[in-house]
């Protein structure tokens, strides 16, 4: 039996990323907006992929165990488990850290973020830290929702 996918409506608060999001700022992690979920819904995952970078499905955030919100927030810190100003767990991106890393594109160039983001009918049982495929692995057989976005980031 094929289960279905729901779709989430994700937005940012404007199509281009404010250099607070980028590393010409703070390098904040940007606010996303999602509406759509379904009561089933026990949790979120956040994928932030930029294809400017090496290789095309280049991870710049891994987030999951968000609660299923129409917000999650701005500035979450870059760290494994976070607490504050929401509960959730990260994992390692592409560049090798924990956390958000937003787009640094040459000068006179364009970044994109594809920011793909998951509604899950569990809480995943994964430790801060753990990459792209073991939080892909993770959600096999949880998705309940499905939504993205972009934005983009010139110098």
């Amino acid at each position: 039996m094929a289960s279905r996918v729901g779709k989430l409506i994700v937005s940012l608060r404007g199509a281009e990323l404010p250099i607070w999001n980028t590393c010409d700022g703070p390098d904040l992690s940007p606010e996303l907006r999602v509406r759509g979920f379904t009561p089933e819904t026990q949790s979120v995952a956040v994928f932030a992929l930029n294809p400017f970078e090496p290789g095309c499905s280049f991870t710049t955030w891994l987030i999951w165990n968000l609660p299923p919100a129409p917000v999650i927030p701005e500035g979450i810190p870059p760290q494994g488990v976070v607490t504050a100003p929401v509960d959730a767990v990260q994992g390692t991106n592409d560049y090798g850290t924990l956390g958000w890393r937003g787009p640094c594109p040459p000068e006179g160039g364009t970044h994109q973020c594809l920011f793909k983001v998951y509604g899950l009918d569990a809480m995943l049982d994964l430790p801060a830290g753990a990459g792209k495929h073991d939080l892909i692995d993770a959600m096999r057989g949880h998705v309940l929702g499905f939504g993205e976005t972009i934005a983009i980031y010139s110098r």
